[in-house]
């Protein structure tokens, strides 16, 4: 298989440079990398009914005999049409195709096939349109369906695989040892490949599925142990003493009892002689800030440096604020560092920071510059970690002598989960919010009740406060600035005329959305309508309505950090949530925001609601992407991948033995871009 990572692509008959060109676009580039892209569902062709017994608007597999060539007929709009009637044994259907002149040649009267596609029913008898076909004595049992890109087909694909399958050694080397799969009932890596990509039965598919699920998690298993374990290595700055009481002294509030724990976790860890690496996981408004700065001012008064990395300009310049006030008055300097600041400025703040002036500094994806130095840094923290991927978080670390990290995540994620996606970090979990916290009270309206909306919003508007509109980008193909634009022009014009309104969109400037946030947060706009409304967001307290159109557009947890935008203040705030969806999985979702507040919760239904689909988007929060296991579908084996990793690193501690070796470097693969030695 090695040496497969290392064939090009165009090795294969049929792949030319355009073809190679496509394949590219799928993330293929080698015949090893092919093998890899399994197939994203089946069809069954195995078991062929009649047209009769179809489900309706299901697709089928049904065999037939071709009773005459297919004829061409003109339709309207220039469409040709080849239509010809086949024989299913029982009834007589009719087949119909769209502007396929190849057709007349590959269907041939008195031949049988079988025919993959929707049966549909009328008065004219049955019929099929446009299904797929193959020879009856030459049909697949089972067809794999491939992930496709535009001018590559599934079938193109299957064909590409198909050689490649050709190139594997008789003596396939399987990174997972002969011991292994006897413990776990595994198949080999061969038979695995061949039965994904071609399997004999939806049962041998099954097993080849299982099969590569365990390797995958297997292998991600062993790759955040490695890190757990190299975050694990002894700080070069442990903390000499506790200064979590003076800092708790300086709070204008009592703690809740989650956020005590939380920063006595990280003072711990810190004292411990191990470096820390402790997510910190909390709810909207569950006060995460405030264990960072427990564990900042505890660092800055061993004389250690900090350092503190946000996604957004916006939110670091709130960081920056809320921090100084919190922590100058204990003799805790901090500074700001981000794109936007004056080049003179940022000089002094570079030159202080290497001095070791600068106890906290609090900045965007600038603090990985090469330019900022620090004198002794000890202590990383990254907010909002799923805008960050490993990667940086290391790049930021490797700026001082194995600091101490701490990651917080806004975004609530089931503990189960939580410990396998941030496996090389341990949790502090923030289950409770701050007394007097009001809860946002939230609404389900039609779009008729709008105007409704809209005079609530004005009456709001009136009394000083302001307020958020969501409006998602008008369709496929659609830019989000005709979206917001025409809606911002509505507004101003028919539905909140005379009040203060500004839109955000995806074509404007950093600093140009820097500027608006700015006004917004200053109390300058009234109203600011945007696609994009960052969920990593601004905090202003004033803000109490959230209206957000085509709610249904937006899964469970977007919508709870889009509500947890509003609610920050001492006034009651609003989240109104406009939709006219009539489909049963969009109005459980509306169900749940109008009777729940509590984001685990959520995070919990939206699970159950979404299955194993895309729960924690594309890139799984800064971890590898995987191909073929599902973080919430595959947890039985997730439970075995890491039983059988803390058995293989008990026995193998660097996988330097023979036997462990290739599964090494399956890990440096799948790890390529993180510190893994």
């Amino acid at each position: 298989m090695a040496s497969l990572y290392r064939t090009k692509i165009q090795a294969l008959k049929g792949v030319g440079e355009r073809r190679a060109e496509l394949f590219r676009k799928l993330g293929v580039t080698s015949v090893g990398a092919l093998l890899r892209l399994y197939p994203r569902a089946y069809e069954d062709l195995s078991h062929p009914c009649g047209v009769r017994g179809a489900s309706p608007g299901l697709p089928c597999a049904v065999r037939a005999r071709v009773l005459n060539a297919p004829a061409a007929t003109r339709a309207r709009g220039g469409m040709t049409l080849y239509r010809a009637q086949a024989d299913d044994g029982r009834n007589v259907f009719t087949l119909t195709f769209f502007n396929n002149p190849y057709i007349p040649r590959l269907l041939r009267a008195g031949e049988s096939y079988v025919f993959y596609g929707r049966v549909t029913a009328n008065f004219l008898g049955y019929g099929m349109a446009a299904p797929e076909f193959f020879p009856a004595d030459s049909c697949p049992p089972i067809r794999p369906v491939y992930p496709q890109t535009q001018g590559l087909s599934s079938r193109v694909i299957a064909s590409a695989v198909r050689e490649a399958l050709g190139l594997l050694p008789e003596t396939v080397r399987d990174p997972l040892p002969p011991e292994l799969l006897e413990r776990y009932s595994l198949c080999g890596l061969r038979c695995a490949l061949e039965n994904i990509h071609f399997p004999a039965s939806m049962k041998a598919a099954e097993r080849a599925r299982g099969r590569l699920i365990f390797e995958e998690l297997l292998v991600l298993s062993l790759g955040l142990s490695l890190l757990r374990r190299k975050n694990g290595e002894t700080s070069g700055f442990p903390l000499k003493r506790d200064c979590s009481g003076e800092f708790l002294s300086l709070l204008p509030f009592r703690p809740t009892r989650a956020q005590a724990r939380a920063i006595r976790e990280g003072i711990g860890d810190m004292m411990s002689g191990r470096r820390m690496a402790r997510l910190v996981q909390g709810d909207v408004g569950s006060g995460k800030t405030a264990v960072a700065a427990a564990l900042c001012h505890s660092a800055v008064k061993n004389g250690l440096q900090a350092a503190l990395m946000a996604p957004t300009e916006i939110l670091a310049r709130q960081h920056a604020e809320s921090l100084k006030k919190l922590l100058e008055p204990a003799g805790v300097t901090v500074a700001l560092l981000t794109g936007s600041v004056p080049p003179a400025r940022k000089r002094a703040v570079l030159a202080a920071l290497e001095q070791g002036k600068i106890g906290l500094l609090v900045g965007t994806h600038a603090l990985l510059s090469k330019k900022v130095k620090f004198r002794r840094l000890g202590l990383v923290v990254t907010d909002e970690q799923h805008r960050f991927g490993v990667a940086q978080r290391a790049a930021l670390s490797a700026k001082g002598d194995r600091p101490h990290m701490l990651v917080m995540s806004a975004t609530p994620i089931p503990r189960t989960l939580a410990l396998m996606i941030y496996g090389d970090l341990d949790l502090s979990v923030l289950d409770e919010l701050p007394p007097g916290r009001r809860k946002v009270l939230t609404y389900s309206i039609p779009s008729g009740k709008r105007p409704r909306a809209f005079a609530f919003l004005r009456e709001k508007l009136a009394q000083g406060q302001q307020g958020y509109i969501v409006c998602p980008a008008i369709g496929e193909g659609q830019s989000d600035l005709a979206g917001v634009t025409e809606y911002t022009r509505k507004l101003r014009t028919r539905w909140l005329p005379g009040c203060s309104v500004a839109a955000l969109h995806g074509r404007m400037k950093p600093k140009e959305k820097n500027a608006v946030m700015e006004a917004f947060a200053a109390g300058k706009i009234g109203v600011l309508v945007s696609t994009t409304v960052v969920e990593v967001g601004i905090d202003v307290p004033n803000a109490t309505v959230m209206l957000i159109e085509n709610a249904e557009r937006y899964g469970l947890s977007q919508l709870h950090q889009l509500r947890g935008r509003v609610g920050r203040g001492p006034h009651q705030s609003y989240c109104i949530l406009i939709s006219d969806a009539q489909n049963k999985e969009a109005l459980a979702r509306l169900d749940i925001m109008r009777r729940t507040s509590d984001g685990f919760r959520i995070a919990d239904e939206d699970l159950k609601l979404r299955g194993p689909g895309d729960f924690f988007g594309s890139r799984q929060h800064g971890l590898p992407a995987l191909k073929i296991a599902d973080m919430t579908a595959d947890m039985g084996t997730l439970s075995r991948a890491r039983e059988a990793a803390a058995r293989i690193l008990k026995d193998d501690p660097d996988l330097s033995q023979p036997a462990y070796r290739r599964l090494r470097a399956e890990v440096r693969q799948l790890f390529a871009h993180t510190e893994i030695s």
